[in-house]
């Protein structure tokens, strides 16, 4: 299984959208995907259709209890795209691990007692950089990074790519950026372009190609407990998502050697 962890410690960039519609748009590819709901608020859990009835097993079990992944999933509407689901129990995670030891490691060691069923495990993060977030990133073999076009996600871009060399140094050397993808994106504002072309001149390659526009469609789908690509596989959301989906394909036997 290869671990993709989608973080930004930003709320408000796009995580969770990106993980429904990529984890969707790669399932629709014959992959089989699992998602990690690992944000308390659990809206990728119910934006994929996930009844809290449903949630009877959690990433917050996951994390406290020696159940596999396995034992958590459970089947989202579309097809081969499974949902480990998130509850409010999660919120209090971080404040009980701080008794275990290896607190770090606690989704790894997860993931190492759980069978390879998955081709791709997506995990959407919480807008922090705590102890879930670094789990995620421990647990992970690449980042993928949402970043909204406006001034201020700048500011955090710098603060999560401290934060990966960190990981990397004290728990996870192998972690590559696997791509930033430039959220909200909307053609009508010069600021949109200025962030866009800061961004790619310091990071270069490393920013997908694929730009996901501000789209209504996007915000309307989640209600409806369906992705974007099934909702309305036509608007520009989707067809962006659809875009950026191959660019990750295209870079994940990079991932899966850094790994």
């Amino acid at each position: 299984m290869i671990c993709i962890t989608i973080a930004n410690q930003k709320g408000g960039v796009g995580k969770t959208t990106t993980a429904i519609n990529v984890g969707t748009a790669l399932a629709a590819t014959g992959m089989r995907v699992l998602l990690l709901d690992f944000d308390p608020q659990g809206n990728a859990s119910t934006g994929l259709g996930i009844k809290s009835t449903d949630r009877e097993l959690s990433t917050y079990d996951l994390l406290l209890d020696e159940i596999t992944l396995q034992d958590a999933a459970v089947a989202s509407r579309v097809p081969r795209l499974d949902v480990v689901p998130a509850t409010v129990d999660l919120s209090g995670a971080e404040i009980e691990l701080i008794d275990y030891e290896a607190r770090t490691h606690r989704l790894t060691q997860a993931i190492q007692r759980s069978e390879n069923h998955w081709d791709v495990v997506l995990i959407d993060c919480p807008p922090s950089l705590g102890l879930l977030t670094i789990n995620a990133m421990v647990a992970a073999d690449a980042l993928l990074v949402p970043l909204q076009c406006e001034f201020f996600a700048l500011e955090g871009l710098s603060q999560l790519l401290t934060t990966v060399e960190r990981i990397r140094s004290r728990f996870n050397p192998g972690l590559s950026i696997l791509g930033v993808v430039l959220t909200m994106y909307d053609r009508r504002n010069r600021l949109t372009d200025q962030v866009s072309d800061d961004v790619r001149a310091v990071l270069g390659k490393v920013v997908f190609n694929t730009v996901i526009p501000r789209n209504v469609r996007l915000s309307e789908a989640p209600s409806h407990g369906m992705p974007a690509l099934i909702y309305d596989h036509r608007c520009p959301g989707s067809e962006a998502y659809i875009a950026l989906a191959r660019e990750v394909i295209a870079r994940l036997p990079k991932s899966a050697e850094a790994a």
